[in-house]
């Protein structure tokens, strides 16, 4: 089940990845954070409500207190890079940090994956290396993009280890990703005020308010996709080895890219879908580990 798990995790945040970048660049992205996470916090809550799981209360919930204060920074840079470069470059360099931190927690708290999972991580990681590569006739990543993408990058990893850590029951999960998107709300509120008092939008210069009403569904499906994927990652981690469901759900960004290629038509080069077949490969050897 790990790897069910883990896979539906990169499916879900490749969608949620591909949908925020869309939406920051007609929206402002603090914008795209607060309201999709406000959006999730509605249904988290009325979850969390329905099921009771507000009695799984416990030190662990910390965990999710700190991936609610380093998510939202995670997500602007990323969403930021996503609007200023290409998804097909941007989304798998954004995933290195998730395979590497989960992996050095992983193995620092005593996991050895066998040989055939090793070789599987080793192919995995080379695939979403490769798949990183600029799009055929495009130009080479901005600075500014790369900066932004290497924070989202290790912000996403140290998410992805604490949301791991934040529960070890069904009920208690759905209160730690409550208690996640709260804390989400309130870092991503704080910083949409404070750009605002220094001149910065809040709303699009195009539609203003009705523009965000319009995109509604949209922000939420991002919202709800993004606590899904987190959800199923962390029941990924406490299934099987860390290692293992860190690098089949850090095979989202082979999702982001071929949305980005099939709607947005952006062309990949030949390394590049290089890099999505061994990403199979390697995610075909960590499941049969």
């Amino acid at each position: 089940m790990t790897a069910v798990f883990a896979l539906t995790t990169s499916l879900l945040w490749g969608l949620a990845d591909f949908g925020g970048g869309l939406l920051t660049r007609r929206i402002p992205a603090l914008t795209v954070v607060l309201v999709s996470q406000l959006l999730a916090v509605g249904v988290l809550g009325t979850v969390v409500v329905a099921t009771g799981a507000w009695t799984e209360a416990g030190p662990r919930l910390w965990f999710a207190v700190a991936a609610g204060a380093v998510g939202p920074a995670a997500m602007l840079a990323f969403y930021r890079a996503l609007a200023l470069g290409p998804m097909g470059i941007v989304a798998p360099l954004g995933a290195l940090g998730g395979v590497a931190v989960p992996i050095g927690v992983g193995i620092a708290a005593g996991e050895r994956p066998g040989p055939l999972q090793f070789t599987g991580i080793a192919i995995a990681v080379t695939g979403v290396v490769l798949a990183s590569g600029p799009a055929r006739g495009g130009t080479p990543i901005a600075r500014q993009t790369l900066m932004y993408t290497l924070l989202a990058a290790f912000g996403f990893g140290a998410v992805m280890a604490l949301i791991a850590e934040a529960s070890t029951t069904l009920t208690g999960l759905f209160l730690a990703l409550f208690v996640q998107r709260v804390c989400n709300v309130l870092v991503g509120g704080t910083a949409l005020w404070v750009s605002v008092r220094r001149g910065g939008r809040a709303l699009p210069q195009d539609g203003g308010a009705g523009a965000v009403r319009a995109a509604l569904p949209a922000l939420a499906f991002v919202g709800l996709a993004d606590v899904a994927a987190n959800g199923t990652y962390n029941l990924a981690a406490n299934s099987g080895p860390v290692t293992v469901a860190a690098v089949l759900a850090s095979l989202y960004p082979v999702v982001t890219a071929l949305a980005a290629r099939g709607v947005l038509s952006e062309r990949l080069r030949s390394m590049q879908a290089a890099g999505a077949g061994l990403a199979l490969v390697g995610t075909v050897l960590l499941a049969a580990g």
